[in-house]
């Protein structure tokens, strides 16, 4: 299936490096497996793709 970029749970976030998605409110960067980014005291966090898919992601930044 093609990645549209949609947050359904049947598309996979994009895989290329340097890819940029939101989820909660929090942008994250794809760096080799994982997606990494701040949680909301600024504390590095880094999730996998199925965490990712399971707290929902967009290509552009949404209100939570």
């Amino acid at each position: 299936m093609a990645d549209t970029g949609k947050t359904t749970g049947a598309l996979l976030p994009p895989r290329t490096p340097g890819r940029v998605v939101w989820c909660q409110g929090h942008v994250y960067v794809r760096e080799a497996a994982r997606w990494v980014g701040v949680d909301d005291r600024g504390r590095p966090r880094s999730l996998t793709d199925a965490e990712l898919r399971h707290h929902g992601w967009s290509l552009t930044r949404a209100a939570r």
